[in-house]
């Protein structure tokens, strides 16, 4: 097979690229990446060492992906991941390479006839539906209860019956669009695709920020005893998300490169779960017991805009359905995340600070 990954030299794109290969090592990978991410170009080394193919462009260019030729299958990883990209200015960037760098992709598949593989998100859900959902605060965090008065929510987090009838965020109703588009062209053009709404991603080559990747930026925060906040629902560190481990996503991509038409016509939330879950407070806890660096958090009450109390997936109808499940800890993905840190600190420090 030859696999495109777009977005390939991000977070995500570089850990797929990476370990596909070394576990399918005959098949032919090609990473196509505009490099607009600080740290995204510390990856090209691995891919030269690996004889992983490097393609500079951008998916917003029809002609840039045209130089690429045939490929099997796209792993379309390329979305601008902020939930914050366009609230506080123009939204044309979020919007043109989100839905019309996303369009292209799916242009490109039925030229060459490849599936493709669609790394949605979580944030396709509504933040008003989300946020006034029934929760309880305790110790460490706050969660949600049973008693709903919408279906797609409980303890266990949110579930793919949850209406998406309200606002989201320009980064989710952009993805949301795309998830519609993808409908159309498996209806009227036969692509074959699966679709997963993914909640926070983690783990190593993470250039961590505080609006995307803040697993990392939590780590590496208390690696380097720098400062850190608890920003919104009164400056706590009690609003929760689930983690999924970069690993356990690969896990996941792997079983719907190989076994596409059990995912058509289909959608799917993946994350870490509420076992895979941890508040602000018992990140810092964590980190603390890692790196054995105490650091003082400043706390900020108000709310950011577009920001949630609480989101965890639940994954009831993914592991039913296909048998796949998370298998890495909350631990276990700041363990790596640490490791990493300490195993390329000069090269990272310049990028994360």
């Amino acid at each position: 097979m030859r696999i495109l990954i777009t977005g390939g030299a991000g977070f995500v794109g570089s850990n797929l690229a990476i370990n596909l290969k070394q576990k399918y090592p005959a098949y032919s990978f090609v990473v196509f990446d505009n490099l607009k991410r600080r740290g995204s170009e510390l990856n090209l080394i691995d891919f030269k060492k690996l004889g992983i193919e490097f393609v500079h462009g951008d998916i917003r260019n029809v002609e840039d992906l045209e130089q690429l030729g045939a490929f099997d299958c796209m792993i379309e990883a390329s979305a601008e991941p902020s939930v914050m990209s366009g609230l506080n200015g123009s939204p044309n960037y979020v919007i043109n390479n989100n839905l019309v760098g996303s369009i292209n992709c799916f242009n490109a598949c039925i030229k060459y006839n490849a599936m493709l593989i669609f790394l949605s998100t979580s944030r396709v859900y509504p933040i008003s539906l989300i946020e006034n959902a029934n929760y309880i605060e305790e110790d460490t965090r706050f969660s949600f209860t049973d008693n709903q008065s919408v279906a797609g929510i409980s303890s266990k987090g949110i579930s793919e019956v949850l209406s998406l009838d309200a606002a989201r965020s320009f980064y989710g109703t952009t993805k949301l669009a795309a998830e519609y588009l993808i409908k159309e062209y498996s209806e009227f053009y036969g692509l074959k695709a699966a679709v997963t709404r993914f909640g926070v991603i983690a783990g190593p080559r993470q250039m961590g920020k505080t609006d995307q990747g803040v697993v990392t930026l939590w780590m590496a925060r208390h690696c380097w005893k720098k400062e850190l906040s608890y920003i919104g629902y009164g400056g706590m560190g009690k609003q929760v998300r689930d983690m999924l481990h970069i690993n356990d996503l690969i896990r996941l991509v792997d079983i719907q490169i190989h076994n596409i038409d059990r995912f058509e016509d289909k959608v799917y939330n993946a994350g870490g779960g509420l076992s895979g879950s941890a508040s602000l407070l018992e990140m810092t806890n964590i980190c603390s017991e890692i790196t054995g660096n105490t650091l003082a958090v400043s706390s900020v009450k108000e709310n950011r805009p577009a920001d949630l109390r609480i989101y965890i997936s639940d994954n009831t109808k993914i592991e039913q359905e296909t048998g796949w499940k998370p298998e890495k800890t909350v631990k276990d993905i700041f363990i790596d995340i640490y490791d990493w840190i300490k195993d390329n600190e000069a090269e990272l420090k310049p990028v994360l600070f």
